[in-house]
């Protein structure tokens, strides 16, 4: 019996020759990640063990890119904590305000996680490096403890679910309404510690960016994992950026899976995910006189250069509705930059959004756009929950940049459509 692409990873970075589904196993760990939430428990927790020294400080990566630039004391004082810690160890890969971005975003862009790798982060968004191939899932701030000790992790090797996209994309639709979609099949515990594995001939058509999406929302269904089998499209972006050796890894024809589903996208429509629940989807169409009082464009889902295209390509000599809030949030400050050069800041900022330096902000009812009670946001982020983005009365729906941007327009959710006649 042949082994999947996530088994194949992490059975390498056991140093054994197989792996099998609910074995209890320890690997070597590629990437050790923390942000200002998470990695200060995490500090603490190393400092107690009382060595001397990080298992590898090229291979620990800190972002503080919760509630920075600092909303408080309480954050800046936890940024503090990562800040020392970074000097203290002499850790390579910590940016500092002025280099730091949404770190899903980040870490793909500056080549720091790379296909074939075993990628932890003290964040549940870290499944999203499955997109370039690799296997990287969330962990408690403990188990980032215990690797910056030892460089290990411990796992339980995961089912696979195998997912298969046939047919075409239309228009507008991207990666982003694909997982929406996919969720909204399978619910939110529809692959509850196990491995979602993308595949399927439609995939060509969805880029690097749609795929970042699709594998960061993979634990929205409770999966472990998400992962793409790496192609021609991941070689031509990770080949730009890496600095060091990579592995593509690919799924045997004879692998276990727990369940194999077939997906045709020719008739999906752009989605949304509606309060409180990221499997609570309907197609756009489904929705009318939603009116809103916020949109976000950016996140770790959705804050790439290609989404800002997206949302700049409908916002384009449009003006954001009458008291409707609309806050563009580039991933990253190579990101803010592109889109600069390009004139899509010009483009939000006349049509009168206004663009954040790149933070997590929103998305975690953080900063730099909370709502009050009884108000409605639409958001390109990644949850929906009760209180996610503010006030527990408030209400979250989620898509894609293109009815986003179009929404914003509108004061009410719509399809590009209705913008660009």
């Amino acid at each position: 019996m042949g082994m999947t692409i996530t088994e194949k990873i992490l059975a390498a970075h056991a140093l054994r020759d197989k792996v099998y589904p609910g074995e209890l196993i320890i690997a070597d760990v590629d990437i050790a990640l923390g942000n200002d939430v998470t990695a200060p428990i995490a500090i603490r927790e190393f400092e107690k063990t009382g060595v001397k020294n990080v298992f590898d400080k090229d291979k620990i990566v800190l972002v503080p890119d919760h509630f920075t630039p600092n909303k408080d004391i309480a954050s800046a004082e936890h940024c503090k904590i990562l800040r020392d810690f970074a000097k203290k160890y002499g850790i390579t890969h910590y940016f500092e305000i002025g280099e730091v971005g949404i770190e899903h975003v980040l870490l793909p862009e500056q080549g720091i996680v790379l296909p074939g790798e075993i990628v932890i982060g003290a964040d549940s968004h870290t499944c999203t490096y499955g997109a370039l191939g690799a296997f990287s899932t969330g962990v408690g701030s403990t188990d980032l403890a215990a690797a910056m000790v030892e460089g290990k992790a411990w796992f339980k090797v995961p089912e696979t679910i195998k997912f298969v996209y046939t047919g075409k994309l239309k228009k507008w639709v991207s990666g982003k309404d694909l997982i929406l979609y996919t969720i909204g099949r399978i619910g939110v515990d529809g692959a509850l510690y196990k491995a979602m594995e993308f595949t399927g001939p439609a995939l060509k058509y969805v880029d690097m960016a749609g795929r970042f999406s699709m594998a960061n929302m993979a634990i929205e269904a409770g999966a472990k994992n998400g992962i793409f089998i790496p192609d021609s499209i991941t070689e031509e972006y990770v080949s730009r950026r890496a600095k060091k050796k990579y592995t593509f890894y690919d799924s045997d024809p004879d692998a276990s899976y727990s369940d194999v589903i077939k997906i045709n996208t020719d008739s999906i429509e752009l989605q949304v995910a509606c309060p409180n629940l990221p499997e609570n989807v309907k197609p756009v169409s489904d929705l009318r006189d939603v009116e809103l009082d916020q949109v976000v464009i950016g996140s770790c889902t959705n804050g790439r250069i290609e989404d800002l295209r997206i949302a700049a390509r409908i916002m384009k000599g449009q003006k954001v509705a009458k008291y409707l809030r609309c806050i563009i949030i580039p991933g990253s400050q190579k990101v803010y930059l592109e889109a600069l050069n390009e004139g899509l800041i010009e483009i939000f900022i006349k049509a009168g959004a206004v663009v954040s330096t790149p933070t997590c902000g929103p998305c975690l009812g953080g900063h730099m756009g909370i709502l009050a009670a009884g108000e409605k946001a639409l958001a390109t982020t990644n949850r929906n929950f009760v209180g996610r983005m503010g006030h527990p009365k408030s209400k979250v729906y989620l898509s894609g940049p293109a009815v986003a941007a179009a929404s914003a327009v509108k004061g009410k959710i719509v399809s590009p459509e209705e913008i660009l006649k």
